[in-house]
């Protein structure tokens, strides 16, 4: 009976540490709080290098159920195609996302081009070398009848672009441990081509011109900040 006792004391008392340590390592503090307010409509320039906004152009919209998922991760979206004068184009889409905690985590483009009925396939891991450092970067290649669009794209957790999954993962505990919520962004470029290869040199140019358009601040939102 004593026996029976303490064991069931121990049991309570494991419990309510379990409790606190569980409550002390939540994080509460979100990072977007803290920061300033921008607007990706602003900071995403119409025209830079080459490029220009194609009004022709709709962008490719997700069907209803994936666009309560994605208003519910994301506190801004901007979806544009911009067209170059040789008349090439590229959609550009960003996301941004306040919380991205586990339970509000990115939307990857795996996963979206599928639940749109595309075949996603040729994907892996790259990067991506600019003339501000290099980042981790996805490439793949999503399919759909007749419409063969490779697509390139990157995932930031606080200040530190990262790859989907494992070092995703890490980069929210490291925030975590802190007491912090890190915010987060999805840039996804991508263009209608067949030949992936000639598509990936062609993002790849966007990029660049793109990233040395936007101040630094707003770079660092984009793509992170190296070395940290």
């Amino acid at each position: 009976m004593r026996k029976s006792l303490v064991t069931s004391f121990i049991l309570g008392v494991l419990m309510i540490v379990s409790a606190a340590l569980t409550m002390a390592l939540t994080p509460t503090k979100k990072i977007a709080d803290q920061q300033e307010k921008f607007d990706l409509e602003t900071m995403i320039p119409a025209r830079f290098g080459n490029w220009k906004i194609d009004e022709s152009i709709i962008p490719l919209q997700v069907d209803a159920d994936t666009q309560a998922k994605l208003d519910k991760i994301y506190n801004q979206t901007l979806s544009r195609t911009y067209v170059n004068s040789y008349g090439e184009r590229i959609m550009l889409s960003v996301a941004y996302g306040g919380d991205q905690s586990d339970n509000l985590a990115i939307h990857k483009p795996e996963v979206c081009y599928y639940a749109q009925g595309f075949e996603v396939m040729k994907i892996y891991a790259d990067e991506l070398l600019t003339q501000y450092g290099k980042f981790p970067i996805k490439r793949l290649m999503a399919v759909k009848g007749s419409r063969n669009e490779p697509i390139t794209y990157w995932v930031t957790i606080g200040n530190k672009a990262v790859l989907p999954g494992i070092e995703e993962k890490l980069q929210q505990l490291r925030y975590g441990l802190t007491g912090n919520v890190p915010d987060g962004m999805l840039v996804r470029v991508s263009s209608i081509d067949t030949d992936r290869e000639r598509a990936y040199q062609l993002q790849n140019i966007f990029i660049q011109d793109l990233l040395s358009m936007v101040a630094d601040g707003e770079r660092i939102r984009l793509i992170g900040s190296f070395g940290v």
